[in-house]
């Protein structure tokens, strides 16, 4: 049985009554959501765990509370997804696409006011947070093609009569534990091409973003029992680390996909490990753009612009490093720090509003400490440098350094808006700045030169999984897989192949032959 919550405990809680929580209380209505939500579900919504209270970054008001699982509840919900995948797996592959065709369909229904959840909950600007569920229903679109694509080969036997292929088949159970900073999306990759491989989902999102995983699992749960499939097949169990250490450790759960921080991907990949399942790691990016003295200047400091400053310097992919040529660097930091003048910090429903909260205070103590490091270690601030104490919420100033390539700081990932500028004279020294962090997920190359271009995505360029040129570091589409190397942890996620992660590959050989001939003709008689 699930439990409800006590009397007392809702009572404690400090609910708004200003004009952004009606504006809150319309969005979770239209989203089938409450004050107090069950946050377990495995075909039926429970939740034994402590209740969380998730809180607008921007005002610093309650939007409402999440139940979440125990252990026992993962447990059982492990269990349902286990048999929920045994069901799932014998459907078609054509009509598994049909059903996420279906979850497409309702999630656009819904596009408005998950995306300004999104924009209350997590922080980021409401065309950001429309945008982020508007990539989950690319990638739904995307996987309703795949589901009839799944394709193996054949593959030339050395033997007559005799015919050797390659199949395709489901995993089992999935488990996706991803971040706060794309609450839907990051699901949305992980969820839609896996449904279509044949597997079940349980899902532990970010507990700071517990009304979103809710609010999805509610869209979707409502396509499978109109269907009449288990529910299970979408899982979820909302949790803090005690269920994503528990989802990593057991065996049931044949691929762990994870999303978060370097230190906590390691520690799932060990677990993970230990047991021989498989993960999937989309880990941290110290990403960098170098403009060279012969680019685009009016494209390239519009790119960093949106690069640095969007979602607040929080998205994996944020530019945290930008390297300038000699010859542009003056005039481009002058350019950098007008653009940055005009930037408006607010509230993320506002219009005009260009950079929202950071989504935690301690996500500002980190960026208080990051500016401080810089000073300490010879560095100076060109533009910011300021938390917004006087406002409610968690706001910075989007801030903008001068540092050496190598100092520490530069070397760290910060989840804010800093952007530390280098200068440089040769564009392979800025190459090998670009490859000598210990993170590889995102970097892009500014210049008019087709020889430049092409050595920077060859085997001497960026070691990064994403390598662009003349656009951002950030906004990347649904068709490529994304991911990185080094410490971002060399998952792929989204497009391309990366489907092949989510499924078993199998080299069958099929002798029709009657004859027993063995492979590089050994005689064994």
């Amino acid at each position: 049985m699930f439990a409800q919550p006590s009397a007392r405990l809702l009572r404690n809680r400090a609910f708004s009554t200003s004009a952004a929580h009606r504006t809150t209380s319309v969005t979770l209505k239209a989203l089938g959501l409450d004050a107090y939500n069950l946050g377990v579900y495995n075909g039926t919504w429970g939740g034994n765990g402590n209740i969380v209270e998730s809180v607008n970054p921007a005002t610093g008001e309650v939007i409402g509370a999440v139940q979440q699982a125990n252990l026992t509840d993962l447990n059982q919900t492990l269990d349902h997804a286990t048999r929920a995948a045994k069901v799932w797996r014998s459907v078609p592959a054509p009509k598994r696409g049909e059903i996420v065709r279906q979850m497409r369909n309702a999630l656009f229904a819904k596009i408005e006011p998950l995306g300004k959840l999104v924009a209350l909950e997590m922080g980021k600007i409401l065309p950001e947070g429309i945008g982020e569920v508007q990539e989950y229903i690319d990638i739904a679109d995307y996987a309703v093609g795949l589901s009839r694509m799944l394709n193996g080969q054949v593959v030339p036997s050395e033997r007559a009569g005799h015919m050797m292929m390659e199949v395709w088949n489901p995993l089992g159970v999935v488990g996706v534990i991803s971040a706060f900073n794309f609450p839907v999306a990051v699901y949305g990759w992980n969820s839609a091409i896996s449904m279509v491989c044949g597997n079940s989902v349980v899902w532990k999102g970010a507990p700071t973003t517990a009304l979103t995983s809710v609010a999805v699992t509610k869209i979707l749960a409502e396509v499978l029992e109109t269907n009449n499939l288990p529910g299970a097949i979408c899982s979820l169990a909302s949790g803090g680390a005690e269920i994503g250490n528990a989802i990593a450790q057991d065996k049931r759960v044949n691929l762990v996909s994870f999303t978060g921080s370097t230190n906590t991907g390691r520690t799932v990949a060990l677990a993970v490990q230990e047991r021989f399942g498989k993960s999937l790691l989309e880990l941290g990016g110290n990403n960098a753009i170098i403009v060279h003295n012969d680019a685009d200047i009016d494209l390239a400091v519009r790119s960093v612009l949106f690069a640095a400053v969007g979602t607040a310097g929080q998205r994996c992919t944020t530019t945290r490093r930008l390297f300038l040529h000699a010859d542009i660097h003056d005039t481009f930091i002058e350019r950098l720090i007008k653009a940055y003048g005009q930037i408006k910090i607010g509230n993320p429903l506002e219009s005009g509003i260009l950079c929202g909260p950071l989504h935690t205070k301690q996500a500002v103590a980190a960026f208080e400490q990051g500016v401080s490091d810089v000073k300490a270690q010879g560095g100076k601030i060109l533009h910011g440098g300021n938390a917004l104490h006087h406002l409610a919420g968690n706001f910075v100033e989007p801030t903008i350094t001068s540092i050496a390539h190598d100092a520490p700081v530069v070397h760290r990932e910060i989840f804010a808006p800093i952007l530390h500028t280098i200068k440089y004279d040769d564009i392979s020294e800025a190459v090998a700045w670009n490859n000598e962090v210990g993170q590889g997920l995102s970097s892009s190359l500014f210049t008019t030169s087709p020889e430049k271009m092409f050595n920077w995505i060859g085997p001497e360029g960026s070691d990064c999984g994403i390598v662009n040129v003349n656009i951002p570091t950030n906004g990347a589409e649904i068709g490529g897989a994304f991911g990185g190397e080094k410490e971002t942890g060399g998952g792929r996620e989204s497009g391309s192949t990366a489907w092949q992660q989510y499924m078993r590959r199998q080299t069958c050989t099929i002798n029709y032959s009657g004859m027993l001939p063995l492979a590089q003709g050994i005689k064994f008689e």
